[in-house]
């Protein structure tokens, strides 16, 4: 009989993701609307503190052991924005194509080498609501941001988002291309290490 997981997130591709991989450990990931659980305001002022709201709230409401994730991507020229606020970077109604725009705005002119970046995903594991040792994951990949956007997969700014030694923006990708390379591929497979090694 598999352990009930609420992932606090409605995004299907994020819980197909982590069902598959999660499975093996035992586990039957669900989506918090299954318990009702409302989105939750992100006042946090890191991607830790901002996936442990969401996950404190999936478990207290459901009862159920519950992850969650936060992630975003950080410039350097920027002082590390748009970091926690990638999702809403271009202010109220942001899409992903108003984000990549405002972000290729505020690097207009800057040159190659000043234009690196990272995302980062950080994943957190509560067993309960109370649970006073949270599994806390995260994986980080480095690229630079392009002038123009390429490719048509991915979302986010994975159309801006070049890595060197792949030699493509992550939105030229396959999935699983992605999925080996990505900043939630090294976080997830850190969280996968920390679960088993707990047992």
């Amino acid at each position: 009989m598999n352990q009930k997981l609420v992932l606090a997130s409605g995004n299907k591709g994020k819980l197909k993701e982590f069902g598959e991989v999660l499975a093996p450990l035992g586990f039957q990931v669900v989506p918090q609307s299954e318990y009702s659980v409302p989105e939750v305001d992100e006042t946090g002022l890191t991607f830790i503190e901002n996936a442990l709201l969401k996950a404190r709230e999936a478990s207290r409401i459901s009862g159920q052991p519950a992850m969650a994730d936060d992630s975003g991507i950080e410039v350097d020229a920027l002082n590390g924005a748009p970091g926690i606020y990638s999702a809403r970077f271009s202010g109220e109604g942001a899409t992903d194509a108003k984000n990549n725009a405002k972000l290729l705005e505020e690097l207009k002119g800057l040159p190659e080498a000043e234009r690196t970046a990272r995302y980062w995903c950080v994943l957190v594991y509560l067993r309960h609501a109370n649970d006073p040792t949270p599994i806390i994951a995260q994986g980080s990949w480095e690229g630079r941001i392009l002038e123009a956007p390429e490719g048509d997969g991915g979302f986010g700014y994975d159309p801006l988002f070049f890595i060197d030694e792949l030699g493509c923006t992550a939105a030229a990708m396959t999935r699983e291309e992605k999925n080996k390379h990505s900043h939630r591929g090294k976080a997830t497979l850190d969280l996968i290490t920390q679960m088993k090694a707990r047992g």
